[in-house]
């Protein structure tokens, strides 16, 4: 919460409770306490805009108002009793949404030695036609945010956290559109500034899961970035739960996975899916690779060294763009259950299974087979390990929407004890220790790394030590 957050909110708190307790004194005072309040609440909105959160605040206002323009006082006995219990209620009510849903999140900053940048491409692949409109000469688009190191002085514009805050549908993923609208204010700890041009910086393709989008994974590319790759968080059109397409044009979710079909229609469908993200992927460093495309930045990129990893179903797609595109030195799979029989194919390139708490995501036979079916028949290096207290939702921003409060609480619904700030710093830690050798940096103890956390179990499955 801001200052004018807070101050808005104290104050209708203090003088409800005034209303309560001490109706009868400094009562000149008490009545011109709504002009006061009415005067913040505007000067709140004038300033930050509209945060749904505070609707019951001004219907409290709008009530403390009507109170003191009547001169009202409040009755005795049981009415008065009464009507006091419902003014602490509507301030409790007043309380609450602050208590549970941010109106602006706060993602951690970024721990690496770099200060980090951004810029977004919003690129078409003319080679292909979008399958999931009805529209003949529609290409497909595929949409790439860069976060990479920049200078430590560098005073530029902050990057937007998400796509179409203006024309959000009324449902993003999990939350209503509403919701997020005060999202713009959200700090990405990331500037709209050059690349730092003092060496060629290594490559992430990130790939996010399936409904959500790639600005759910800001914190953890802001990390990565901050120790010196180029991170490249992708939107899947038609699969992420808004985009913003090459043309300005928004589209969200497709919507269309077939629950209601036989398991072998699931399999399918999630196959042709894969197969669309493997060549978004693709497409992506072919993009990277075309100075014509990038101008200077593609200068300080270094193509000879490249990794796909992703979350969940990208975790999914970076191994199978790994597998089909040797280009991709190093992937890892977070959380991720594989399709389309990736499990029985050679995996070359050093790989990296990071799991979520397997009794509080309740991962299914399927991820737990399929993983272990991978890791036993790669040919490159391989590591496992599964972070205790940690759920599906941990690696993302999502539980950061969320107020203190409300986090403790969805903690007895889904798990997730170990809080997305300190899964998130585990997950950088571990996937900086694993990329650096296989991406050309001076190789680090991965065993180490893990070691500084509680509750991380694994380590190497196949190779020498």
């Amino acid at each position: 919460m801001s200052f004018l957050d807070f101050a808005l909110t104290a104050a209708i708190a203090a003088t409800t409770l005034w209303w309560i307790f001490a109706p009868n004194y400094q009562r000149h005072f008490l009545r011109l306490a709504p002009i006061a309040l009415a005067a913040i609440a505007a000067l709140q909105l004038l300033l930050e805009g509209f945060y749904w959160q505070f609707v019951p605040a001004w219907v409290l206002i709008a009530i403390l108002a009507v109170l003191s323009l009547a001169n009202a006082k409040l009755p005795s006995g049981l009415a008065g009793i009464a009507a006091r219990v419902c003014l602490a209620g509507a301030a409790l009510i007043v309380i609450a949404p602050f208590t549970l849903f941010l109106p602006v999140p706060v993602l951690p900053k970024p721990a690496g030695p770099y200060a980090v940048a951004t810029h977004i491409f919003r690129w078409v692949d003319e080679a292909r036609a979008e399958a999931n409109t009805p529209l003949l000469d529609d290409k497909r688009n595929v949409i790439a945010q860069a976060w990479y190191p920049t200078a430590a002085d560098a005073k530029e514009k902050h990057s937007t956290y998400m796509d179409g805050l203006k024309s959000l549908p009324p449902q993003v993923s999990i939350l209503p559109g509403f919701m997020l609208k005060s999202f713009g204010a959200i700090d990405t700890h990331a500037d709209l500034a050059p690349i730092l041009k003092d060496k060629r910086w290594p490559i992430v393709i990130f790939s996010h899961g399936y409904g959500a989008t790639r600005s759910s994974y800001s914190s953890l590319a802001a990390g990565l970035a901050s120790r010196g790759y180029v991170v490249v968080t992708l939107d899947h059109p038609y699969e992420s739960a808004i985009t913003e397409l090459a043309d300005g044009s928004i589209v969200a979710d497709a919507n269309d996975f077939p629950y209601s079909g036989t398991q072998a229609e699931r399999d399918a469908y999630m196959a042709a899916r894969l197969a669309t993200r493997v060549r978004d992927i693709s497409f992506v460093i072919d993009q990277l690779s075309r100075p014509a495309e990038l101008g200077d930045f593609s200068r300080y990129l270094d193509l000879d060294h490249i990794a796909a990893i992703g979350h969940s179903f990208g975790g999914a797609a970076s191994v199978a763009a790994a597998q089909d595109d040797m280009r991709i030195k190093a992937a890892s799979n977070i959380d991720g259950t594989l399709y389309d029989k990736e499990w029985e194919k050679t995996l070359r390139q050093p790989f990296l299974l990071l799991d979520s708490d397997h009794v509080e995501t309740g991962h299914s036979e399927e991820n737990i087979a399929h993983n272990s079916a991978l890791l036993d028949n790669l040919t490159g290096p391989g590591w496992a390990f599964k972070i205790h207290n940690a759920n599906h939702y941990s690696f993302t921003d999502l539980p950061l929407f969320f107020a203190p409060p409300g986090r403790w609480a969805l903690t007895f619904v889904m798990g997730g004890g170990r809080g997305p700030e300190e899964t998130q710093r585990a997950t950088i830690d571990i996937l900086d220790a694993f990329l650096s050798e296989p991406l050309g940096r001076e190789p680090q103890d991965i065993n180490a790394v893990v070691g500084r956390y509680d509750g991380i179990i694994g380590g190497r499955t196949n190779g020498p030590n």
